[in-house]
């Protein structure tokens, strides 16, 4: 079986859809079947290959709206030449991710054409932030009308969690299901291992400091700014932010450590050394690839309640959430979970147990292979 799988974004771009698209694509190769991926240009980067895992990669030429955050299909030869080779190509599924990009429209419709069955997975809450006033109405009003475009295509939609299950009604959608964002466990315990590095002698920082873990892009919407004031104000405490984005310069400035772009496997051994995952965000989540990922490394966690807490973390037994984004609030949610490194090892261990019995990858592939030999 050949399935396609369309993303606006894709690795090396960090991110939690990125790495859903590719930690999907590795189960098809794996499992006998060929994956392509069909996302935007990077500087750098060929339009078309085959990397190590045995995925067929598309770049298409793309205009990098939002600073990049938001490509748009850059019309003209090179993306015609481009999508005839790809439609050359006997593909028997098509997974479009997510609602909002104008490459998520022009998938859905170029699928249908060729009768080519598909499903969209969204992974947000709310609309994507563009500013206040008249900017804001305007994002709003593009995406209810793309969404609806891309419904027109007759395609069933798909929530990352319950609560974008939810969201989705706001564009009269009913969801057909939930196919869960997920890690691999085993996959991250081999990834701590590779080529180890002691994140606080890196740093150097004394064996006795308290490590906190922010993982995300350094945008306002995810809220590291206020995580940094909270920090600093924690003697004996040290955060450090791994991702890159405009707030980097003013993380440093609050005191966090800001290494920039990292390798996956050293966003792992982080998690497995810090005493506090912290994710304070306000972005519109769909189900954070980075929550899953401190709960599966045995992180405890606090963060605000978004999109997925309620499945991974259902009651205080297993985290702590947040009831708003005030720096104070967050310091004192730190103070609480690092005074008591007992307990909130419990709770680190409840999240690791529930997220392995819930969120693997192999479940969910599992359940996109029977959705799409049904089709």
């Amino acid at each position: 079986m050949t399935i396609c799988f369309f993303s606006a974004q894709y690795l090396p771009t960090p991110g939690g859809v990125e790495r859903y698209t590719w930690n999907l694509a590795l189960r098809c190769v794996r499992s006998g079947g060929r994956a392509i991926v069909v996302t935007s240009a990077l500087p750098g980067l060929p339009d078309h290959e085959t990397d190590a895992d045995g995925i067929e990669i598309y770049r298409l030429p793309v205009f990098a709206v939002m600073g990049g955050r938001f490509p748009v299909l850059r019309p003209g030869r090179a993306l015609r030449a481009l999508t005839r080779q790809l439609w050359r190509h006997k593909i028997d599924f098509c997974v479009i991710q997510t609602r909002m990009y104008v490459q998520s429209l022009w998938a859905a419709w170029a699928a249908k054409r060729r009768g080519i069955p598909a499903l969209v997975i969204d992974h947000s809450t709310g609309y994507m932030p563009v500013g206040g006033g008249l900017v804001g109405l305007a994002g709003r009003v593009y995406e209810q009308t793309v969404c609806r475009l891309i419904r027109a295509a007759g395609y069933p939609f798909y929530g990352v969690s319950a609560a974008v299950c939810r969201w989705l009604r706001s564009f009269g959608i009913t969801a057909a299901g939930c196919l869960p964002n997920a890690v691999d466990p085993a996959a991250l315990d081999a990834e701590a291992g590779q080529d180890p590095l002691d994140w606080r002698a890196a740093l150097e920082l004394a064996p006795s400091t308290r490590l906190v873990a922010f993982v995300g892009r350094l945008i306002p919407e995810k809220g590291a700014a206020a995580l940094a004031e909270a920090a600093a104000a924690l003697p004996g405490t040290a955060l450090v932010a791994l991702g890159t984005g405009p707030e980097e310069d003013r993380l440093r400035a609050a005191g966090a450590h800001v290494p920039g772009a990292v390798s996956h496997a050293r966003v792992v051994q982080l998690l497995r050394q810090a005493d506090c995952y912290c994710l304070p965000t306000r972005y519109a989540e769909g189900f954070p690839t980075t929550l899953l990922e401190a709960a599966a490394c045995g992180c405890p966690i606090v963060c605000t309640p978004t999109a997925g807490t309620e499945e991974l973390l259902p009651g205080p037994e297993y985290g702590t959430l947040l009831a708003d984004t005030r720096p104070e609030t967050i310091r004192a949610a730190l103070q609480n979970v690092l005074d008591d490194p007992a307990a909130a090892r419990r709770r680190a261990a409840a999240a690791r147990a529930r997220l392995e019995a819930h969120f693997t990858w192999d479940a969910v592939f599992a359940t996109i292979k029977a959705i799409a030999g049904g089709a």
